[in-house]
């Protein structure tokens, strides 16, 4: 079952709307603020959530190059006519910046999925892929896509699964010593994008299951690992300044104008 986008009152609408009431509780930040801090388990991470319509997956830039860096996908984005407000590392990538398996950028597929056997994060199967389409947000298993249905306007594949129907990837020891910086992506229960890192100076990393964990605490049925030690979530001023070098990106794009 996959998870279905409901509809949604504008940002500016929702902040109003929670002000009114008088709600405490956390509904994800506003169009221009920075990711929340979430604490677990004695490690730090920063927390992002975005409605479908504000997220794009990145690879190439105009002239079909891969564009890298942080700094330079939030020119591209600007060129496109977007404003970035963050922008994350994806998936795991071959050397040269090529995704290991399945790219989806604008509709158009620039990365074929790839089911090989291999060794590594990418390879501890069950995988899997994340994706929108015109109606929604999903993340299933490698060997399930596509979805049924689906019209794919963005896709990155990567492994391994974190969660899958709530369930922790069946390979993930609670015990595991494999303590590291990490970064993911899940689609809540309500449909939203949830993209997670972890602190770079957090005082304790997690294992997998951990990671999972979170994912799981924070109302995602489904994620997926994106990568390790080189990951980067860039906002504000941030983006563009330097960054390392990836294969694709997950930016969050600014829908509407926000007031100052």
């Amino acid at each position: 079952m996959f998870p279905v986008l409901k509809r949604r009152p504008p940002g500016r609408v929702r902040a109003v709307l929670i002000a009114a009431l008088g709600l405490a509780g956390w509904t994800g930040p506003a169009l221009a603020d920075p990711p929340r801090r979430h604490e677990s388990k004695g490690a730090v991470y920063h927390v992002a959530r975005a409605r479908t319509d504000e997220v794009r997956v990145l690879w190439q830039g105009a002239e079909g190059q891969p564009l890298r860096t942080i700094p330079r996908a939030a020119a591209f984005l600007r060129q496109q006519g977007e404003e970035p407000r963050l922008i994350v590392n994806g998936g795991i990538f071959e050397p040269g910046g090529v995704p290991s398996g399945l790219l989806v950028q604008d509709g158009e597929e620039l990365r074929p999925l790839n089911q090989r056997p291999g060794k590594g994060n990418f390879y501890l199967l069950p995988n899997g892929v994340f994706g929108i389409g015109k109606d929604g947000a999903w993340i299933v298993r490698s060997n399930e896509y596509p979805p049924a249905g689906a019209q794919v306007l963005h896709a990155v594949q990567s492994g391994p699964l974190l969660l899958r129907g709530g369930r922790i990837h069946p390979k993930f020891r609670q015990d595991s010593k494999s303590r590291l910086h990490r970064n993911g992506v899940g689609v809540t229960v309500e449909g939203d994008v949830l993209l997670v890192i972890t602190d770079f100076h957090s005082p304790r990393f997690p294992n997998l299951f951990e990671f999972a964990e979170v994912f799981r605490d924070l109302g995602c049925d489904d994620a997926l690992f994106l990568d390790g030690d080189l990951s980067q979530m860039k906002w504000g001023k941030e983006l563009d300044a330097p960054s390392n070098r990836f294969g694709s990106m997950i930016a969050v794009v600014i829908s509407e104008p926000v007031s100052r």
